[in-house]
């Protein structure tokens, strides 16, 4: 647990690496005796002298505010047409109504939430040295980002309970293998996520800190919230996964 990263360290947004530059600098200069985990490189060695690495560390952030948002774009030109094709062709044609397709359905709108609420506000953080969304959004962005995640996730999980029904019992399991079924367990499955991801809702937030003299904003991980605690649902998540593993075995 001690080398575990502070909160505010998690993101990668060029806002939220400057904040924990920050920090890291205003534990040098108070002269820290231990500095967080976050402060040290991949040799475990930390990085003190950051006059040296400035202007490395401007070039980097120039290169990343170009690069990354360019590749975010063709993901959401791609996953945009990808994904809503599959939902329209699917969803407008009956004789497409399988268990199966219905999951890939859900899969596709999973991702087509992501693409839509999740990848221009991120890289607008690459692109940007602060949060200009506000609180609210940072919040929901970071919540939607996990729930998406989690969504699609389970979806395959899902899918491969599927699939294992078809295969290992063909004709038993055609009485459970229907549309109507299939749409509860979808359903079901968003409410148990949305719930159970509330916790990042609440534990990310707009910080706001000082950079060469200028008020900057971050989207961060609260220092309020402790790492413990928001690590419960990934572990439950990593039972529950475990458990289908172990029922279809």
């Amino acid at each position: 647990m001690d080398d575990a990263p502070s909160p505010s360290a998690v993101g990668y947004g060029i806002s939220q690496l400057r904040f924990n530059y920050v920090q890291c600098q205003n534990y040098s200069t108070n002269n820290t005796s231990e500095l967080p985990a976050f402060c040290h490189n991949a040799s475990g060695t930390s990085h003190i002298d950051y006059g040296d690495q400035n202007q490395s560390n401007q070039i980097t952030t120039q290169i990343v505010a170009i690069v990354v948002p360019i590749l975010f774009g063709l993901i959401v030109l791609i996953g945009l047409f990808g994904n809503a094709l599959v939902v329209i062709v699917v969803a407008f044609n009956q004789q497409m109504r399988s268990t199966t397709n219905l999951l890939i359905i859900n899969l596709a709108i999973a991702d087509l939430l992501f693409i839509v609420f999740c990848v221009p506000f991120t890289a607008t953080d690459y692109m940007l040295p602060y949060w200009p969304f506000g609180d609210v959004w940072c919040k929901i962005v970071q919540y939607l980002i996990v729930v998406t995640a989690y969504a699609s996730v389970y979806t395959l999980v899902l899918m491969s309970l599927d699939r294992f029904l078809a295969v290992v019992h063909p004709i038993t399991s055609m009485s459970v293998r229907t549309e109507r079924n299939a749409i509860t367990a979808i359903v079901v499955t968003w409410v148990l996520i949305v719930l159970a991801s509330i916790p990042v809702y609440l534990s990310h937030g707009v910080t706001t800190y000082t950079y060469l003299s200028l008020e900057q904003t971050a989207c961060i991980f609260l220092e309020d919230y402790n790492k413990p605690a928001f690590q419960v649902r990934p572990s439950t998540s990593s039972r529950v996964i475990q458990d289908v593993r172990l029922t279809l075995q």
